[in-house]
């Protein structure tokens, strides 16, 4: 039986704040938000933003980088995809587009001005949460982001036990896994058992 989408949830789905600004992109899309949480979530995944094969399925992480963060994190999709359990919530709902060169553009920053501390206050019950990438860690860590993203994963135990971050699992990211094997010989262990715990 498929999980109710909370009031919030439905209200993000039909947002169109950035209608203009998306047919402006080189790819000239319209808006297609994912929102994939609800109440009672245990873990919050807070990333970037929708890649073009999100946008295209309305479902997050259906791509190679779902792959390796369900892989990095333990579990299978049935755990993943499991809203009572865990919260997907980037900086923005929507793919933002590519530029002219293919490279995707920025989350836009009025997504999590308009949204993101509704969100957050809809899941009282996390447990954990995960920080990936540059916009979410500067958002959720503040001026401990502040040294970019290696520096950031590199601190998580400066954290404490309810937040990790983590580099996005992108495939583009493989050679940076390959210059810091810390991360997965002390990072990854750890962030499975954190994974076990909270759920």
């Amino acid at each position: 039986m498929r999980n109710k989408q909370p009031d919030i949830a439905t209200e993000i789905s039909t947002c169109r704040l950035c209608s203009d600004r998306f047919r402006q992109t080189h790819t000239a899309h319209e808006p297609r938000p994912v929102a994939w949480f609800q109440p009672g979530a245990r873990i919050l995944i807070a990333g970037q933003a929708p890649g073009m094969r999100v946008h295209q399925s309305g479902r997050p992480f259906t791509d190679p980088s779902g792959d390796r963060l369900r892989q990095w994190m333990g579990i299978d999709e049935d755990v993943f995809y499991d809203k009572a359990r865990i919260a997907i919530v980037p900086m923005a709902f929507c793919f933002p587009g590519y530029n002219a060169k293919g490279a995707d553009l920025a989350p836009p920053a009025v997504c999590a001005k308009t949204w993101r501390a509704k969100v957050l206050q809809s899941l009282p019950d996390l447990r954990l949460t995960l920080v990936i990438g540059g916009y979410a860690q500067k958002y959720h860590l503040g001026d401990a982001a502040s040294g970019g993203v290696t520096q950031t994963v590199e601190r998580w135990r400066d954290h404490g036990s309810e937040i990790i971050p983590l580099p996005h699992p992108s495939w583009r990211n493989s050679g940076w896994l390959k210059k810091t094997p810390w991360f997965e010989a002390e990072l990854l262990p750890v962030l499975r058992s954190r994974v076990s715990e909270a759920l």
